[in-house]
């Protein structure tokens, strides 16, 4: 096994002539109660097909969800992988958006519950492309259920982790929150609710600052404590699959430390560094801030060359391997 860098260069990576993309169609997995909805983009003959894992809160299969974010960074990606004949499937959560049907609380859920809803996510995608194995690729949270998913779900190539957490949510959340100095005020608030939920107890917030309220509402406690029952790095240095993980640069909520961990953890995986990158999936120039919070409402920009690149390349690099 052999641990190396990608680099995110101009020229670095020569990509593929781009090839015809194929209608998407709709495809259905197996739910709890109904059916889970998803989107199939078809990949060419004896190319690889990735499963698009998203990331937190009611974040659809485009990327999209109703807090802000409307740059459709999976289905940009995916249509930028069908340009190289890669296949894809993007699903909305169990309880979400055309999965509503499959449970009655889409609030209602655990690491676990995720990992059997993408078993058979896997089972319906390779019976529609006649694929052997699937990609994982987990973006943000999709990154943990994607490592918890790694030695529970068969027929696997391997993992993508994009922007994935390395460290327990309650250092992350400790981190972001203390990150902006407006936050002082709340923060011995924000410690006791971390606290406890670390403990796997559910906290009171009914006194609390009005914006810790939303953030550790009482419907999601019982998934935070579970997803901070989660340590990534732990996780990754036991998982066998090909692994590449990916990290952004301008990334304004899953940083460098998180990719190192998961590095230190994984040193046989495949590491690619996109400078430009952010966490929505589009370069940024300069680390224009401004620029940073506008791309998540602009789904006209296109997702990063780097990643379509590197996503190809270590797809490409085990295809040849197990030859």
């Amino acid at each position: 096994m052999r641990f190396s860098i990608l680099l995110a260069a101009v020229g670095l990576v020569t990509a593929a002539p781009l090839m015809a993309v194929p209608e998407p169609v709709s495809l259905t997995a197996e739910g709890p109660r109904g059916d889970l909805a998803g989107t199939l983009i078809a990949p060419a003959e004896g190319r690889p097909v990735v499963l698009i894992l998203p990331g937190s809160g009611p974040t659809d299969r485009d990327g999209n969800n109703p807090m802000g974010v409307t740059a459709a960074p999976y289905r940009l990606l995916a249509e930028a992988l069908a340009g190289r004949g890669i296949g894809t499937v993007r699903i909305d959560k169990r309880g979400m958006f055309a999965s509503k049907a499959a449970v009655t609380d889409a609030n209602a859920v655990t690491v676990s519950d995720y990992v059997a809803d993408t078993r058979n996510w896997v089972d319906a995608a390779r019976t529609a492309s006649g694929t052997d194995c699937i990609w994982l690729l987990g973006h943000s949270e999709g990154g943990l259920v994607a490592l918890a998913a790694a030695k529970r779900v068969d027929h696997l190539c391997g993992l993508i982790l994009v922007a994935t957490p390395g460290r327990p949510l309650g250092s992350i959340l400790r981190e972001q929150l203390s990150a902006n100095p407006a936050n002082a005020p709340i923060l011995d608030q924000a410690e006791t609710a971390i606290t406890a939920l670390e403990a796997g107890e559910r906290v009171d917030v009914a006194k609390f600052h009005p914006a810790l309220q939303g953030l550790f509402a009482p419907a999601v406690q019982g998934f935070m404590i579970d997803l901070m029952a989660q340590d990534p790095a732990a996780m990754a240095d036991t998982i066998e699959l090909p692994m590449l993980i990916v990290q952004g640069g301008t990334d304004l909520q899953v940083g460098t430390e998180d990719a190192n961990a998961l590095v230190a953890a994984a040193p046989a995986a495949e590491y690619l560094a996109i400078p430009a990158m952010n966490h929505v999936l589009k370069d940024i120039a300069d680390g224009d801030a401004a620029a940073n919070r506008a791309s998540y409402a602009d789904p006209s920009l296109p997702v990063s060359p780097a990643l379509v690149d590197g996503i190809e390349a270590f797809t490409t690099e085990f295809r040849k391997a197990i030859r």
